[in-house]
């Protein structure tokens, strides 16, 4: 489920393509749960720079923040193996994973620098975001290209192009 909050003047994408982007990015994620509840806002250049300066130390806009609601070491550990239910009872609701800010702003100035298309690179961000919140990093090359390949696999499973290619 996506909460999808849009506090800024740029078009964003659907609920709906949030959803079927987050599904798949659980999917393919090799530790994480199989469903689960996450925010996703859309926020304006300035708060993004806000943010990221608060939790960053970094004074500029950035393209997609991740905040995970607990410490993603833990999912593992959590009762997500039982089916996404986090609490192994039955009926319970999915767990929530926690909040993604992706500043379409800085999103699009960069899939245009690059060539990209615009709805490629907010796919990109979602699963990268994602990925982050289930734990995975690129801090070191073997995490990067963990969690490269699983982003682009679930990006190929959308019929879209290799981000890093």
């Amino acid at each position: 489920m996506v909460d999808r909050q849009r506090v800024c003047e740029q078009r964003c994408p659907s609920r709906k393509s949030l959803e079927s982007w987050v599904s798949l990015a659980l999917a393919q994620s090799q530790d994480g749960p199989e469903e689960g509840e996450v925010t996703v806002r859309y926020v304006s250049a300035e708060e993004s720079r806000a943010l990221n300066a608060r939790f960053r130390d970094r004074h500029r806009p950035t393209n997609v923040l991740s905040f995970p609601a607990s410490d993603p070491g833990d999912l593992g550990n959590s009762g997500f193996d039982s089916g996404g239910d986090p609490s192994g009872v039955p009926g319970s609701s999915p767990a929530y994973l926690g909040d993604l800010v992706i500043c379409p702003t800085v999103v699009e100035a960069e899939a245009d620098e690059q060539g990209k298309s615009r709805r490629a690179h907010h796919t990109h961000m979602v699963v990268h975001g994602i990925l982050h919140l289930l734990g995975y990093d690129h801090l070191s090359l073997v995490e990067a290209e963990q969690m490269e390949s699983i982003e682009i696999h679930v990006l190929a499973l959308l019929g879209l192009p290799d981000p890093y290619a």
